[in-house]
């Protein structure tokens, strides 16, 4: 992935995104071509940083229908999965320079993360059926009335676990970039958050806000 010195993201902010992202695309190379799912995955840190994660950056794990071929098709080297956060069309009218000058264009901010690894896959009841409670638990945790899978009669929850196959990737490298109007003079950040805002787009807003920040104080000039 082209990742611009402006837009690296650290092992920290990585790690988060990776914790908090909801579903993500699973990307593999077999002998029938490129195959992707979209899928849900459990992030799970590397045993030093208090996970259980084999490797230096841990895995991710999710599961996919047992009707899915590509569970099946043994992968070409190392698997992708791309993760993304939050993203925002930014119009160039958000852009205090606009009125300056008038040479400015439309664009898109983005957070995302190439996750690259081996691909294991755990036909396995119990190990399928720990990753589902662990998906639940972190999807739920926000609700007044969170559902568990003990809500369901077990013997719907065997039959639904039969229907799906694990998945690991454990991971060898990341890429991360968070493209986040860094590269603009400071009014046209201000520009940016506001225009945003007023939108009804406060998450993106805020992540701009908070990825300027820095560069707001010390007064520092980005070129556009």
């Amino acid at each position: 992935m082209y990742v611009p010195a402006h837009f690296a993201v650290d092992e920290a902010a990585t790690r988060e995104l990776l914790a908090r992202h909801g579903a993500a695309d699973l990307v593999t190379l077999t002998d029938e071509g490129l195959v992707a799912t979209m899928l849900p995955f459990v992030y799970v840190p590397p045993a030093g940083d208090g996970g259980d994660g084999d490797g230096e950056h841990g895995a991710l794990h999710g599961h996919v229908a047992r009707n899915n071929p590509q569970w099946r098709l043994p992968a070409r080297g190392e698997a992708l999965v791309i993760v993304r956060g939050p993203d925002a069309y930014i119009s160039p009218s958000f852009y205090a320079s606009k009125a300056e000058h008038g040479r400015v264009v439309p664009t898109w901010n983005y957070v995302t993360a190439h996750v690259h690894g081996e691909l294991i896959v755990h036909d396995d009841a119990a190990w399928t059926e720990s990753v589902v409670r662990r998906l639940t638990a972190k999807h739920e945790a926000a609700s007044a009335r969170p559902w568990s899978v003990d809500d369901a009669p077990r013997a719907f929850i065997e039959g639904q676990l039969r229907a799906i196959v694990g998945v690991e990737l454990r991971i060898t490298r990341i890429e991360a970039k968070a493209k986040l109007s860094q590269n603009r003079p400071v009014e046209d950040v201000a520009g940016v958050i506001a225009g945003l805002r007023e939108r009804g787009d406060a998450g993106s807003a805020g992540l701009v806000e908070r990825a300027n920040a820095e560069r707001s104080l010390s007064g520092h000039q980005a070129r556009p």
